[in-house]
């Protein structure tokens, strides 16, 4: 039987920050909106969640949808229900952030998404709705997140070389980081296996490193204590 309700009952989106990285700077991926409101303007991946989907499959889809980004790390962020952040009407906003290597996934646009491109982060064009905010909100996530939890790994290559994660963790924390201490430290976890490959540098050939899933899962369930 159908039921009538007292309340007024909002619309629920989703929107996803996904971050990337590209040996330098972070980056951030938007899409150009193909239709109102801000027709032309760029936004975050997202959209409506329908009424038979659960929010994760709504952002997988919608992340899909208009960028062509499949498989990423994704996690649920914060909610975000400002009265007037969108024009037409009470929607409720659940944000995610997600982390791409932007060399393996090329992005497209789709349905009401006109266009999808990669940004720097501190070099962003003007935003529609909030997105700023949730921007932010979500920037702020990953820089503590980060310091207890290896998800950096999901930014780099599948071999990188120790100034490669310095790298990353100095742009996403938005700080120089001793070098010697940071090695020693990150090393000393023991989920990094040394390979007997190199690259070359401008001194001598840096030797390549890759992250063991397996093997923090184990030192995860042993109580392991990252913190960088």
């Amino acid at each position: 039987m159908p039921f009538t309700y007292e309340h007024a009952r909002p619309s629920v989106t989703v929107d996803c920050v996904v971050f990337g990285f590209a040996g330098e700077g972070l980056q951030l991926l938007l899409v150009k909106r193909g239709g109102e409101p801000y027709e032309g303007e760029w936004a975050l991946p997202g959209g409506f969640v329908r009424l038979d989907e659960d929010l994760d499959s709504a952002a997988r889809r919608e992340l899909e949808e208009e960028t062509q980004l499949r498989e990423t790390y994704l996690e649920q962020l914060y909610t975000f229900g400002s009265p007037e952040r969108d024009p037409r009407g009470r929607v409720i906003s659940v944000g995610y952030y997600a982390l791409v290597r932007p060399d393996r996934q090329p992005v497209a646009g789709g349905t009401d998404a006109a266009d999808a491109r990669w940004f720097p982060l501190n070099g962003l064009p003007s935003l529609a709705f909030d997105h700023g905010e949730i921007i932010k909100v979500a920037r702020d996530r990953l820089q503590g997140k980060i310091r207890y939890q290896p998800i950096g790994f999901e930014l780099l290559p599948e071999k990188f070389t120790l100034t490669q994660i310095q790298t990353l963790y100095e742009a996403i924390l938005g700080c120089p980081i001793d070098k010697r201490n940071f090695r020693k430290k990150l090393l000393s976890f023991g989920f990094l296996e040394a390979l007997e490959e190199y690259v070359r540098g401008p001194h001598r050939p840096a030797r390549l490193y890759r992250f063991d899933q397996a093997r923090y899962s184990k030192l995860q369930r042993e109580g392991i204590l990252f913190q960088i």
